[in-house]
Formats: structure tokens, C-alpha cells, sequence
């Protein structure tokens, strides 16, 4: 807190590092581009990796990579445990994914972005050993409403009713998968429509919590990382959260045992993710409900990014024209 001359007091704002961060999401959805609909996930992959290191590597922070590439991408980059930045400035974890929805860019279709999450250092849950959880994401009016341990349908019905929305008008994202089969059938058997998401579950989360959303509900099994990510934007939103581990081995789970993990037991957003000191950064790679994809408009790349911050309960939406020169 500052004075001024006339004695008026005042604070100072503390450090919006996402609006550093956001240009590493940029950077790798602009050079995920000319892979597009050419059928090479990993291609595509691999330039966003590239392109995110490097700009991250420019960042004043101290950030340790806890969600990162993995084993699932074979990546020899933004691994879990890499450091990652100048060093100076606040320490951090940090999850990436330099793109989330590797197979949509391949294909060229809708909802890849590339993302980052970052809270203070030690704060974000580290579940790497065991990779699906079951989670449910809804708005604000979710909270002390929707509770993953009950039925899907009592859950819609609670939500419809809090809402002041008729069951028959609630849109319910799920992943598309054939382990869904069953919760797709509920969700409609209670009356509710779904809406299947072919990949890319933190978008549909932060669709759901968005108050401007086109979902009311994102629901079902996905992996772990982006279920912390996700918890880092929603609590941006004032949203909930709430997940299970769900091992798929008795070794996985043995594995998560061993770390420290918890089983049968609900994660909420505080245990995901401590604290208010939460950031996330999206931008599109290609045209989705989150934000719009990459664009080339005459001499410019336009990119659309959205920018979260918990402590501050901000929501930024960033369209930047960068020159194409730049990027040839």
C-alpha cells in the first residue's frame, strides 16, 4: 500500500504473470497451424512443444513443470519435473499443453487450443502415476447443489431446478467414448440433451462454469492433468469442481498409494489446486466455443486467447495480430 500526495491510499496491483504466459500459448497454437487437417498429430505436437518452451524460457519465473508432455506424447520436452523460465521472479507449478486436442488439429476440427495453468510453487495436485479421474464441472450455482456421489440425474435435476431452467433445456457436455455409453443414456433418460465432445474436456469445463457457457454440465471420466489445469480456471470462474481418481490397474493404483494419492474420496477444487493464486491461459488453435482459432489476415496471424486469474476474479479475452513476417 502506497501514499500519494494528497494522503489518498491505495494498492498496488500484484503480477498478472498470465499476461506473460499468454504469448507462449500464442506462439505454439501459431506454429501448430500449417499442420492442421494434415493428419499428423504429432507433427503438430511437436511444433507447439518446441514453440512453447522457447517462449517460456523468456518468462521472469521460476517454474517447475508438474503437468506436462509425459510419456502419453512421448515427449522429449515440457516434461513433468523440467524447469522452466528465467528463474527469477515467483516460483511456480505450472501444467501445459502446448495443445490440447492433438487428434481435432489433425483432423481440423473444432476446439484445440493450447494451454497453461500456473499457481504458486508446491500447491497443484501432482496425480501423474494415476491418469483418469471422474469429474464433474458445472457454474457458480453448482455449489452445494451438485455432488459427484449422487446420480447424474439427481444432479441435473438439482442443477435444472437452481438454474430455474427446465431439465429438458440443460445441455450436458461428455467426452465421446465408448466408456460413456451408459452416462450418455442417463443423462438423456433424465430428460437432458448431451453435447459430445470429441476431445478436449478443459474446454468443455470451462465452458461449463462460464456464466456465457453453452453447457451446463461437463461430466465423465478424463485425464488427471487436465483435471487440475481445469481446476485452476474454475476457480477463476467461481465455479466447482469436484473429481475421483479412477485407476485403471490395481499397479496404477498401488503406484498412486505410494504417492500419497487418495482413493474413494472426492477432490474439490482446494485440494486440486491450494490456494487463490491461480492462473490460466488458453488460446484457439482452431475455431471453437472458448475462443476462435488461428487466423491469417492479410499481413497479420490473428490468435484469440482467454486469460484467467483466481485471486483477482478476472476474465481477459486477448485478440492479437501478430506480423506474419515475424513467423515465416
Amino acid at each position: 500500500m502506497a501514499t500519494t500526495e494528497t494522503g489518498t491510499l491505495f494498492l498496488h496491483p500484484t503480477r498478472n504473470l498470465a499476461l506473460e504466459l499468454v504469448r507462449a500459448t500464442e506462439a505454439a497454437a501459431i506454429r501448430a497451424v500449417p499442420f492442421i487437417g494434415r493428419g499428423d498429430k504429432l507433427g503438430a505436437d511437436g511444433a507447439a512443444v518446441d514453440a512453447m518452451r522457447k517462449f517460456l524460457g523468456t518468462v521472469n519465473f521460476a517454474g517447475v513443470v508438474v503437468i506436462g508432455e509425459g510419456e502419453k506424447d512421448k515427449a522429449p520436452m515440457l516434461f513433468n519435473g523440467e524447469q522452466v523460465g528465467t528463474g527469477r521472479g515467483p516460483a511456480c507449478d505450472i501444467a501445459v499443453d502446448p495443445i490440447d486436442g492433438t487428434s481435432l488439429t489433425a483432423a481440423g476440427r473444432r476446439n484445440a487450443i493450447s494451454m497453461i495453468a500456473a499457481s504458486d510453487r508446491g500447491s497443484m495436485l501432482d496425480a501423474h502415476t494415476v491418469f483418469y479421474m471422474d469429474k464433474i464441472v458445472t457454474g457458480p450455482e453448482g455449489i452445494g447443489v451438485v455432488d459427484i456421489r449422487q446420480s447424474v440425474a439427481e444432479n441435473i435435476r438439482a442443477l435444472a431446478a437452481a438454474k430455474r431452467k427446465p431439465v429438458g433445456e440443460m445441455s450436458i457436455g461428455v467426452l465421446d467414448r465408448p466408456r460413456h455409453e451408459d452416462l450418455i443414456r442417463a443423462i438423456r433418460e433424465a430428460g437432458a440433451g448431451t453435447r459430445l465432445l470429441l476431445d478436449g474436456d478443459v474446454a468443455g469445463g470451462i465452458d461449463a462454469a462460464s456464466y456465457e457457457g453453452r453447457l451446463d454440465m461437463c461430466i465423465g471420466r478424463g485425464g488427471s492433468p487436465e483435471g487440475v489445469a481445469t481446476a485452476c480456471a474454475i476457480k477463476a470462474l467461481g465455479g466447482l469442481i469436484q473429481t475421483r481418481l479412477a485407476p485403471q490397474t490395481d499397479e496404477e493404483r498401488a503406484n498412486g498409494e505410494a504417492d500419497g494419492l487418495k482413493f474413494d474420496h472426492v477432490y474439490e477444487a482446494d485440494e486440486l489446486v491450494r490456494g487463490d493464486n491461480t492462473f490460466f491461459v488458453a488460446t484457439g488453435v482452431t475455431d471453437g466455443n472458448l475462443v476462435g482459432g488461428v487466423r491469417r489476415k492479410g499481413p497479420v496471424i490473428r490468435t484469440e486467447s482467454i486469460v484467467l486469474r483466481a485471486r483477482s476474479g478476472t476474465i481477459r479475452r486477448i485478440t492479437a495480430d501478430h506480423l506474419a513476417e515475424k513467423w515465416l
